[in-house]
């Protein structure tokens, strides 16, 4: 399979941003969440089926390169990317972009490896593990 890339629209709150009306660092990787989120249901997938199916997909290694602030009220877009890194490991990319003007205010990777009920490390179901392909 090509490369997909889904999205996913969010709106800055007011309870997301600091005294000086930029978005918490944190708040990022929330909005991270649904972008990876959306990108499996953008593909015919969910979280809470994958779940249902035993599996999760906990985050193991987090990074986001901070360009410019987000600010309250801002429209910002999600771009989000999905594959297998080995294996066992699946890897998002994300860009989250300003939608008034397009510019690129963070990139960021997440890594995941998905675990059973048990907590072991496990395959991804087949037919998921061809969208990740």
């Amino acid at each position: 399979m090509t490369e997909v890339t889904g999205s996913a629209r969010i709106r800055v709150r007011y309870a997301e941003t600091d005294q000086m009306g930029v978005v918490y660092h944190g708040n990022y990787f929330a909005w991270f969440e649904v972008g990876r989120v959306e990108w499996l249901r953008q593909l015919g997938w969910s979280y809470k089926a994958l779940e249902a199916d035993g599996v999760s997909l906990p985050v193991i290694e987090a990074t986001c390169q901070y360009r410019h602030p987000a600010r309250y009220d801002d429209e910002l877009e999600i771009r989000t990317t999905g594959h297998m890194a080995t294996p066992i490991r699946v890897q998002f990319s994300y860009e989250l972009v300003r939608l008034e003007d397009a510019r690129v205010l963070a990139t960021a990777r997440t890594m995941h490896v998905p675990m059973n009920r048990e907590g072991r490390p496990c395959r991804l179901p087949a037919a998921l593990r061809e969208i990740f392909s």
